[in-house]
């Protein structure tokens, strides 16, 4: 197995005494594990593979010697571990990943009787950084919608997609994915809404705006020109009538806010953040802007509030006199 070589550590000196299996031979049924039996990825089996590789080097350098086996390892060993991972200038987000692979891998090892428990399950992962998403302001939604909005009055199939798309994007807060997804046959225009499909294959009704409607109607007839049914099928095609795919979404989108001056620091997906931002910046509520974004957990919609407080402590800095 790659990078179960020798490593530098704190030097804490350990005799093997137990007769269990090799420490690398463990490691490879686990990830044959997971690749025959979980039917994980090779990507994801790769990165268990340089997880464990890391937690070898620690270990070799933390007892002092190459002859040490998986039970020897206890909660404060992975501590240590962590705290290398701290000094290697890991990031939390990675030290978490890495800390809820080694838990998987003890789990495997419990499970097979390789060893009497599992020394990670206690461990708390460190908490991840919580950055502000990018999203636009006001002024730049303006500029982007002006563009789309010009783009679109030369009634071609592609000005007229695009403009749909920022409108579902903006308008109602709609996932990438989501947009990708979503069929001709899931839009209400009369009750303005649309169902559709989040994480984890729940649905909801998300609200479409005035403009959203009006965006539809400009592009249905360029669609039925490809040969698509007006009633069902994706409601984004290309020239085939066949589903748009999501990079080509991608592509026209990212393409558009360029033109439009605003792709410094900018993703399709802060279309979504803006519309999150602007909600909150306005009075929303925040459980209904919970609902609407499609979050389980009120805490995933909170960063918006802390993107609504930098935008509250830019006004006060700019407009108080002693500020």
């Amino acid at each position: 197995m790659s990078g179960f070589e020798g490593g530098s550590g704190p030097g804490r000196s350990v005799a093997p005494t137990d007769s269990t299996i090799e420490p690398q031979t463990a490691a490879e049924e686990f990830l044959r594990h997971l690749a025959d039996e979980r039917q994980l990825s090779p990507n994801t089996v790769d990165a268990y593979r340089r997880d464990l590789g890391d937690l070898s080097e620690f270990l070799t350098g933390y007892y002092g010697t190459p002859d040490w086996n998986w039970t020897h390892v206890d909660r404060l060993t992975l501590r240590s571990f962590m705290g290398w991972g701290t000094r290697k200038g890991l990031a939390r987000r990675t030290l978490a990943r890495k800390l809820s692979g080694v838990r998987t891998f003890f789990r495997f090892l419990h499970m097979e009787g390789q060893v009497d428990g599992n020394p990670a399950r206690a461990l708390r992962a460190p908490r991840k950084e919580r950055h502000l998403p990018g999203h636009l302001g006001r002024g730049g939604i303006d500029r982007v919608f002006a563009l789309a909005e010009s783009e679109a009055a030369e009634n071609t199939l592609k000005g007229t997609r695009t403009l749909l798309a920022l409108e579902l994007l903006y308008g109602s807060g709609l996932r990438l994915a989501e947009l990708h997804g979503l069929d001709v046959g899931r839009i209400d225009p009369v009750g303005e809404q649309a169902r559709v499909m989040g994480k984890g294959r729940k649905e909801r009704i998300v609200p479409l705006t005035g403009s959203s409607i009006v965006a539809l109607r400009r592009y249905q007839p360029r669609r039925e020109e490809t040969g698509a049914s007006p009633s069902r099928g994706p409601l984004l095609v290309n020239p085939r009538g066949e589903r748009l795919s999501r990079r080509s979404v991608q592509k026209d989108v990212r393409n558009l806010l360029q033109r439009a001056g605003e792709a410094e620091g900018i993703s399709v997906h802060s279309l979504r953040h803006s519309f999150a931002t602007h909600l909150l910046d306005s009075g929303a509520d925040l459980m209904a802007v919970k609902e609407l974004l499609g979050h389980i957990s009120l805490s995933t919609t909170q960063i918006y509030t802390h993107t609504s407080k930098e935008r509250l402590r830019r006004i006060y800095r700019d407009a108080h006199p002693r500020s």
